[in-house]
């Protein structure tokens, strides 16, 4: 179990240590359970299809809640390598402002992020900051992980005490400010050995990035995903429920069933194909072979509203590209000439935005 932080090794001689811990840090994690096979706190109900909502009088959370110290703290987000996701993040601030959270928003890109982006993402409420970018020595040059380790600068915020980072492809509908009282690193299961890393609960720490920064050096990941190598590295974390990172994967599942746990959830995890780079008249993910199994309907009109409510003024940050419209086009050309059983190639596109095509 990591108990002690890297800043509170006093000493160390040959193969024994001398920690100093801060005791309010210490009663924190010691409150925790002590294994990442359970939950956190008891949202959801053994043999049962159905979440709890959260008490604040369960008796582990007011522990917790009274071991908490004033701190300050932030939601972070992470852009790098293209603008792909600057429209997710633009709602992903949208999303949270929406819950009354109280807390900071701090967006760190690289310098692929143009002046214009960082005008709208600075309107949606992100304090913005430029990073240099991480590159991972096992990635091949130009490929998508390239710059994959980018995110580990999330533990230089150390002006902060205890940062939640949210992947840009992710929608908060209820207020998780809850989520600062937990140590690190606390993230939701991506099954159930392993942890998702969209959002987690992380304590910045220089020293903790300098261990980062010689570990990526040192270990691959075992998938040559950034999640992989986090798993690889945090091999103790705190278990979140599913409910506050819940991935949008409904294999197997029927629609009843989605309408009931798109309603009770507080964050919504956008795998597969993104909404802004969709028609706003359904999910492409069923058009294009094999990701249907990220398609839902309610999920993408829940993504909409957000964009519907956003100033009127950030809604071209989410607008379609030239190209996004060609392979819209075409997913739904060969969805047509497959025959696709869910029909949704037969809705006719209303989308305004194909009307007024970026570059």
């Amino acid at each position: 179990m990591e108990i002690f932080r890297c800043e509170d090794l006093l000493r160390k001689v040959e193969d024994h240590r001398v920690y100093k811990p801060e005791l309010r840090r210490l009663k924190q994690t010691m409150l925790m359970p002590p294994g990442s096979c359970q939950l956190a706190q008891p949202y959801g109900e053994t043999g049962k299809e159905a979440w709890r909502y959260h008490s604040a009088d369960h008796e582990r959370l007011k522990m917790l809640k009274y071991s908490a110290f004033q701190q300050r703290e932030a939601y972070a987000t992470v852009l790098h390598t293209s603008e792909d996701y600057v429209c997710g993040a633009v709602a992903l601030a949208q999303s949270i402002i929406r819950t009354n959270s109280t807390r900071d928003l701090i967006l760190l890109h690289d310098e692929n992020i143009t002046p214009e982006s960082l005008v709208g993402l600075k309107a949606a409420g992100w304090d913005t900051r430029l990073i240099n970018g991480i590159r991972s020595p096992f990635a091949d040059k130009d490929s998508f992980n390239e710059w994959n380790f980018s995110p580990l600068r999330i533990w230089m915020l150390t002006w902060y005490d205890k940062v939640v980072f949210i992947d840009a492809d992710i929608l908060v509908f209820n207020n998780i400010d809850w989520l600062f009282v937990f140590p690190q690193l606390s993230a939701a299961p991506n099954d159930k050995t392993l942890f998702n890393s969209g959002v987690m609960v992380i304590e910045p720490s220089l020293c903790m990035f300098e261990d980062l920064m010689v570990k990526v050096l040192e270990m691959d990941s075992y998938n040559g995903s950034y999640q992989g190598w986090l798993n690889e590295v945090f091999t103790w974390w705190h278990r979140l429920p599913s409910q506050v990172n819940f991935l949008k994967d409904f294999e197997g599942e029927e629609g009843p069933r989605q309408e009931k746990i798109l309603d009770e959830i507080s964050v919504l995890h956008f795998l597969g194909l993104k909404p802004w780079m969709c028609y706003r008249d359904y999910d492409c993910n069923w058009d294009k072979e094999g990701m249907q199994r990220f398609a839902s309907d309610k999920a993408h009109e829940k993504w909409w509203q957000v964009y519907d409510e956003m100033p009127e003024t950030l809604q071209p940050y989410c607008g379609l590209t030239e190209h996004m419209n060609w392979r819209l086009k075409k997913w739904r050309w060969i969805a047509r000439s497959l025959k696709q059983p869910d029909e949704h190639w037969k809705i006719g596109v209303t989308d305004p935005r194909q009307y007024n095509l970026g570059a």
